[in-house]
């Protein structure tokens, strides 16, 4: 009866299930820790399944960024082209007033200092001198004039002197300058003219002075900054090629030259700026092949590079007394740094009567 006792049946039971019962939160761990396991095993095997999914992305995009290369690198170019096709209009047109009115300034203190002798190339001693010399100056050099008149101011010292020559002998004296019959025409008509209206005095206003026959703006005030302290500038060829050059300017008609850079100077610099801008258009920047690898103020020119910028070549193209020649004028200033012009073969040098002006 022992092995077979209920009560002991039942506590065997009890027993066991006790066990079972103390197993089963085991069992319950057991399944906890496998879930997370589980869940991992799930995160892991979806960052596998998006892993590929990114590199597809990544490999994606490398072609789009490697295509779209070349559409960047072409548009700066685009934009650069632009900018220097447009950068000479934007310096002379859309350029402030102020930044012109500056680089005129700075541009005609670097002239002053390299052309310290900076004068009126035309050998005279008065202002009838000079005024004849200037219409004679028209379509020639200086030098040929200056090479001509000592004969004829020898021949006609004085207005009513050339007033009244003999129109075909004023025509033979002044045949170097060419155009001579035109220029013997204009002499002749100004010097009645001084004779008649001036009392054989040059005036010495711009209104007056334009009145006489062959005798402009440019001439005028030739005569009125030289010979008589007034003022002026003088828009010869050479100085309207370096003042557009320069970018201060658009315009080509002379008066609305003179305008425009009249802003941007103060009134008493007009004559030495036209003194200096044209020594520097005779000998450093040429009409077509400027010497821009000689050229003294080369740093702030906005047309660098327009002509021979390698500094030996460039220093073969430079005249006069930059280029170690004689100069233009037979008798010049005294502090003229090169040597006198050779009077022209056949005529007789100039005497040094008169100081040299």
């Amino acid at each position: 009866m022992g092995e077979h006792d209920p009560a002991k049946k039942a506590k065997g039971t009890k027993a066991a299930k006790k066990t079972v019962t103390k197993k089963a939160p085991a069992k319950k761990t057991a399944a906890k820790k496998t879930a997370p396991a589980k869940k991992t095993a799930v995160k892991k095997t979806a960052a596998a399944k998006k892993a590929p999914a990114a590199k597809k992305t990544a490999a994606k995009k490398v072609p789009a960024k490697k295509a779209a290369a070349p559409k960047k690198t072409a548009a700066p170019k685009k934009t650069a082209a632009k900018k220097t096709a447009a950068a000479p209009k934007k310096t002379a047109a859309s350029e402030s007033h102020l930044s012109k009115v500056r680089r005129a300034r700075r541009i005609n203190r670097e002239l002053a200092e390299v052309y310290y002798y900076a004068h009126p190339e035309l050998d005279f001693e008065n202002p009838f001198q000079l005024l004849v010399a200037t219409v004679l100056s028209a379509q020639t050099t200086d030098l040929r004039v200056n090479q001509t008149t000592p004969a004829l101011f020898a021949a006609y010292p004085t207005p009513e002197d050339l007033a009244a020559a003999n129109p075909e002998e004023l025509e033979e004296l002044i045949r170097p300058t060419g155009f001579f019959r035109a220029k013997a025409k204009s002499l002749l008509g100004l010097s009645k003219g001084l004779r008649d209206d001036f009392g054989g005095e040059v005036p010495g206003t711009v209104e007056e002075l334009v009145r006489l026959p062959g005798v402009g703006r440019k001439t005028a005030f030739v005569v009125l900054g030289n010979a008589f302290g007034v003022p002026g500038l003088t828009v010869d060829t050479h100085f309207g090629r370096l003042v557009r050059r320069w970018k201060l300017t658009e315009q080509t008609d002379p008066e609305k030259v003179e305008a425009e850079i009249g802003e941007l100077l103060p009134k008493s610099e007009w004559t030495m700026f036209s003194h200096r801008t044209i020594f520097h258009g005779r000998r450093v920047c040429h009409s077509r092949k400027p010497a821009c690898g000689a050229c003294p103020i080369a740093e702030i020119c906005p047309s660098y590079g327009e002509g021979e910028t390698d500094p030996e070549k460039a220093k073969k193209l430079l005249k006069y007394e930059m280029g170690g020649q004689p100069g233009q004028r037979l008798k010049p200033p005294p502090d003229y740094p090169g040597t006198p012009a050779p009077p022209l073969p056949g005529r007789p040098a100039p005497t040094a009567a008169g100081a040299a002006r």
